[in-house]
């Protein structure tokens, strides 16, 4: 186990951009998880779980409490048959690695998310007409309180547009079984390719987002809205609605997390002005109001 004080997040999060965290604990077991989660309730501390920080930001003004982080024990992703056991510190790219090795379909849509397994099964990721709750079997997590190990069956996770009942129950999964089929190793291979070269010509890769910044409105797509309200390019300080790709917001360079969310309010105010439609973020806005 690793204390850290006073931690700029902007090393841990895809954005690069936020605030300081009071404290962060990385762990490299389900004991140590669950005797920092014992801690926390016990003097009741606020928390966050934090994987690849590829969905979260920290507001400018910090975070008075813990981000816990799972160390690389949590990174192991292991073959039974046709399931594939991940830790949930692994990163989707090195799970994506571990089902084509063994000839596995099913988590092609998945293999160029970026960030953990972990935080996938938090929101219940998805992409090119795939979601995590195609193919999750079980999640083993420990109680919020650190009082308990458990598995739960997928149809107990409350799986559903960008939402896991972990949201609520703030209990921290540490294990994720993925249930997958044998496929044909070259037709694996090459749909990730696809899916690959269509996410590099279609998505400001090369810049820090947090991925897709908003929820997709039933009947609407988010992108669209934003580029057809004139918002393509738009830029508050160092953010800017990417000029590839509108339903990102990137960080140009030395953009603050304060420039990220007034760009984000920027672009919701008028989409609702234009259109009548509500956004909201898909990310994680994490800080204390100061």
């Amino acid at each position: 186990m690793e204390r850290l004080q006073n931690v700029d997040m902007r090393e841990f999060t895809s954005f690069k951009a936020g605030g300081k965290a009071r404290e962060m604990v990385i762990l490299e077991s389900v004991e140590e998880l669950a005797e920092v989660l014992q801690e926390i309730h016990r003097l009741q501390k606020k928390y966050i779980v934090l994987g690849n920080g590829s969905n979260t930001l920290i507001k400018d003004s910090g975070f008075d409490g813990v981000v816990v982080k799972l160390g690389e024990a949590f990174n192991r992703v292991t073959v039974e048959g046709d399931r594939l056991i991940c830790g949930t510190g692994a990163l989707m790219s090195v799970v994506a690695k571990a089902a084509l090795a063994a000839d596995l379909t099913g988590f092609e849509f998945a293999s160029g998310i970026p960030g953990s397994i972990g935080g996938a099964i938090f929101m219940n990721a998805g992409a090119y007409g795939g979601e995590m709750k195609d193919i999750v079997e079980s999640v083993r997590l420990v109680r919020n309180d650190g009082s308990k190990v458990e598995s739960i069956k997928a149809a107990d996770m409350e799986l559903a547009y960008r939402h896991s009942v972990l949201e609520e129950t703030r209990d921290v999964a540490v294990t994720v079984t993925l249930k997958l089929k044998k496929g044909n190793h070259d037709e694996i291979a090459a749909q990730m390719a696809d899916l690959t070269r269509r996410r590099n010509e279609k998505q400001p890769v090369q810049y820090p987002s947090a991925g897709s910044f908003f929820k997709r409105p039933e009947g609407y797509f988010a992108g669209k809205l934003i580029q057809d309200a004139g918002l393509k390019g738009t830029s508050v300080g160092g953010a800017q609605v990417s000029e590839l790709h509108s339903g990102f917001i990137i960080n140009r360079g030395g953009a603050t997390a304060t420039d990220i969310i007034d760009l984000m309010h920027l672009v919701q105010n008028t989409v609702y002005d234009k259109f009548g439609v509500r956004l909201e973020p898909e990310v994680r806005i994490i800080g204390d109001e100061r």
